[in-house]
């Protein structure tokens, strides 16, 4: 079985997301935590895009045309509407507004969930190394 440093990395950045929900009144363990995941989340599809020959894979191989790619595509963009609602959220809770509390569990919990599926979509995508 083939996994992928990127997928490793990204498990690992999971586990780390699952112990700073949990230890959420831990607020200098919480917020950097959850902010450094959300900008490497945000950066992770340019590291593919430079490091992957893309091209290759989506027009030549024709797997655009493929349910499990645009499924991918989607939960990424579902996890990154969710991330700016819940920084929104976190924001206001960092301001006293303890009626965002409730607002920003929730979504903690769908971040979760969808990241979930984010990474697992994405191990389903990995190409395994060319045997020559």
């Amino acid at each position: 079985m083939f996994l992928a440093g990127t997928v490793l990395f990204a498990a690992a950045t999971y586990v780390l997301m699952i112990a700073a929900f949990y230890y959420s009144r831990l607020r200098r363990f919480h917020v950097p935590v959850m902010a450094s995941i959300m900008v490497v989340d945000l950066f992770f599809p340019i590291y593919l895009f430079m490091t992957h020959d893309w091209i290759r894979r989506l027009i030549e191989e024709e797997e655009i045309f493929t349910f499990l790619i645009w499924m991918h595509l989607f939960l990424v963009i579902a996890l990154y509407i969710l991330y700016y609602h819940q920084i929104l959220a976190g924001r206001r809770l960092l301001r006293g507004e303890e009626e965002a509390r409730g607002d920003h569990r929730s979504q903690g919990r769908a971040i979760l969930v969808t990241r979930a599926l984010v990474i697992t979509t994405g191990a389903l995508l990995v190409e395994p190394p060319q045997q020559e």
